[in-house]
């Protein structure tokens, strides 16, 4: 929960424990992921939600009308219309962030992200994938992305920790070195 306001972590933290109780961590997840990532996909609608100068009743009303829309009722719908009330709404992002921290922990989840010059077989990313959960210790959910700027090798994120083997990190260090030689 690098960087996240203390705020976020106290309401992600009361929502995974209800969440704990019911035994529903990946439901209530993906119920505040879907409702953030209509929020973050609608620049005016962030902005208003976001924005200290509007009413929090019009917040509420429209928290309201998209829950209505979308059709989510429950515990994430409560939560969600706690937060338009309280005029914190505007840090869902960073709540959801906090929720899922917490949430591959209990779940003993690792959120991998691999970066490679060129697209990466099923047989391979299956091989990458097994060695990973075998460093980490921990079931991995890993995203593949192409980055042809990296030339050749691979860059994996793990956490915090980067492993980086890409031949243009490489050429760079080899160019720094050579650069303090002359």
């Amino acid at each position: 929960m690098i960087g996240s306001s203390n705020i976020a972590k106290r309401y992600a933290r009361a929502f995974f424990e209800i969440a704990k109780e019911e035994k529903q961590f990946e439901k209530y997840y993906n119920e505040l992921r879907s409702f953030s990532e209509v929020v973050e996909g609608n620049e005016n609608l962030n902005e208003f939600l976001a924005n200290p100068i509007f009413d929090q009743h019009d917040k509420r009303d429209v928290v309201d009308a998209i829950l209505q829309k979308i059709g989510m009722i429950g515990i994430t719908a409560n939560l969600l219309r706690l937060l338009a009330d309280k005029g914190r709404i505007g840090i869902l992002a960073d709540i959801v962030v906090c929720y899922r921290e917490l949430m591959d922990a209990a779940l003993k989840k690792q959120r991998v992200q691999v970066k490679t010059a060129f697209p990466v077989s099923a047989e391979l990313s299956e091989r990458l994938k097994k060695g990973l959960e075998g460093l980490t210790g921990k079931q991995v959910e890993m995203t593949v992305e192409q980055d042809a700027s990296l030339l050749a090798g691979v860059v994996v994120q793990v956490g915090d920790t980067l492993y980086d083997g890409s031949i243009k990190t490489q050429l760079n260090n080899i160019r720094n070195l050579l650069g303090e030689e002359v």
